[in-house]
């Protein structure tokens, strides 16, 4: 809070998730602790990102790890990978591919904002199935010798399984990236999909792991990391003296030293390394079941104390299993009795004090979602209280 008060900038409650535009999550001591540690003392990148590495990938069983300035930049350093492998001259020429295969295969229903990274990377985006279907066929009939890497997501599992995804992509011998940036509420999305074979998978550090919110981590296949470190590695050295771990980045890869390549602009400072690698030990160390319990047990007394209001209803959301992810409230206005739509409602929680910011994809219906995982002790209070006086406020007006 009182980091906001030198700009005037007003502290909210986030009651809207792991979202950048409201901070992400809150870092505990530890890793405040340790980017302080780290922010004291000079290093070479590349040893420190090597080291990362290493216990990174132990903790989340993969082969090789590496420490990105953001999961967006995971996404893009992943595709640049695919794009060049360990070519030199094609690491210099990003991102520009018209002289070599480019294409990413991604299903329909998995497109989203976050896959324009494809195309900074320098790579074609190519839609599979259809917005309602796909199936492993689909992604069969569009691979030609364009084809660098598939692009999953882990949405809709139901109709469109890891597994099946993964098994086309091993039948071909073409890269399967995992764009799993929001899917650490639950933490088996942590291991399994590299244990289960994925090439390289890209996750946020500052959401659920309660990292920095400018981190990232890609972990997967050693080459393809190793082509994402000479990418993204402050290249201006000479090569003959060096000293950069060989298991990360070896000047026998290559023909020659690629200079500061398309993901330089995307670094990542020796603190945001410290600082993730301390939150990624604690997210293992953390009771996550009960940390949703909690979760439910806030959502549900705000549920009951807005219960006598006529105006207002709520809907709780519970995800498929108790670890699995977190629940989450619909209160929906009544706008009828209230003369509020779900953007006047929205509005007049953001424009309080304290501004509250809940989640605004059910405004069509007159309805805000709230997110318990940033909810601060004493928050539930405060949002019971604004809709309160919101209500009220309109039965007066309404009244006059």
């Amino acid at each position: 809070m009182s980091a906001a008060k030198p700009f005037a900038v007003r502290p909210i409650i986030n009651a809207l998730g792991t979202f950048t535009r409201v901070g992400g999550s809150l870092m505990p001591a530890e890793v405040l602790d340790s980017i302080r540690e780290a922010a004291g003392h000079f290093v070479c990148l590349e040893e420190l990102q090597a080291a990362a590495g290493r216990e990174i990938a132990r903790l989340l069983q993969a082969e090789a790890a590496y420490v990105t300035s953001g999961a967006q930049s995971a996404l893009v350093l992943s595709v640049a990978a695919c794009l060049t492998r360990l070519d030199a001259a094609a690491m210099d020429r990003l991102p520009r591919t018209d002289d070599r295969p480019n294409e990413v295969l991604i299903a329909s229903f998995h497109r989203n904002h976050y896959d324009h990274a494809i195309e900074a990377a320098g790579g074609t985006i190519v839609t599979v199935g259809s917005e309602e279907d796909c199936r492993p066929e689909d992604y069969v009939a569009a691979i030609n010798d364009q084809t660098v890497a598939i692009l999953y997501l882990p949405w809709r599992e139901d109709r469109l399984s890891f597994a099946d995804v993964l098994e086309v992509a091993r039948r071909h011998s073409i890269p399967l990236l995992v764009d799993a940036a929001g899917a650490c509420d639950d933490p088996r999305n942590l291991t399994r999909f590299s244990a289960a074979g994925a090439n390289l998978v890209c996750h946020s550090g500052g959401k659920h792991i309660r990292g920095p919110q400018s981190s990232g981590i890609v972990c997967g296949d050693r080459d393809l990391i190793s082509a994402i470190a000479w990418q993204h590695l402050d290249m201006d050295f000479t090569p003959e003296v060096w000293t950069a771990p060989p298991e990360l980045l070896s000047a026998d890869q290559l023909k020659f030293v690629p200079r500061q390549g398309i993901g330089r602009g995307y670094k990542a400072g020796k603190e945001e390394i410290h600082g993730l690698v301390t939150a990624l030990r604690l997210y293992f160390e953390r009771d996550h079941v009960a940390e949703k319990r909690e979760a439910r047990r806030k959502l549900d007394a705000i549920a009951f104390q807005l219960s006598d209001m006529p105006e207002i209803s709520t809907s709780l959301t519970l995800p498929a299993t108790p670890d699995s992810g977190f629940p989450t409230l619909t209160i929906t206005i009544d706008s009828e009795r209230t003369g509020l739509t779900g953007i006047d409602f929205i509005r007049a929680l953001k424009a309080g004090t304290p501004s509250i910011h809940p989640g605004e994809r059910k405004l069509a219906e007159h309805a805000v979602v709230i997110h318990p995982f940033n909810l601060q002790p004493g928050d539930e209070t405060a949002i019971v209280a604004r809709i309160r006086e919101i209500v009220l406020q309109s039965r007066r007006l309404r009244n006059d």
